[in-house]
């Protein structure tokens, strides 16, 4: 029975907080939420380094919003070695001329 048990914790744990529906983001909502760009968004997205979004209708597309927090809480994490973009240069020496 303990197995049992902590089977059933283990499902628990991995369990969505609620068992609604996943809430929905249109495309505007999305722009005031992630401080990007409509076009970064989508080269990230096409690159696989923001979630997909899913078309609903013909002309209508959406983004999860638990994906979205899951993108977040990712970036949020520190990694020093990540780049800074190609816009970027490196501070001149003092002694190079």
């Amino acid at each position: 029975m303990p197995a049992a048990n902590r089977n059933d914790a283990g499902a628990e744990v991995n369990a969505p907080m609620t068992s609604g529906p996943r809430r929905m983001l249109n495309e505007k909502q999305l722009l005031d939420i992630i401080p990007l760009s409509r076009t970064s968004i989508y080269r990230l997205e096409k690159a696989g380094r923001f979630p997909r979004s899913t078309y609903i209708s013909a002309n209508r597309r959406i983004w999860y919003e638990d994906e979205i927090i899951a993108w977040q809480n990712a970036v949020d994490e520190f990694i020093p070695n990540r780049g800074r973009g190609k816009g970027r240069r490196r501070a001149a020496s003092v002694g190079t001329t």
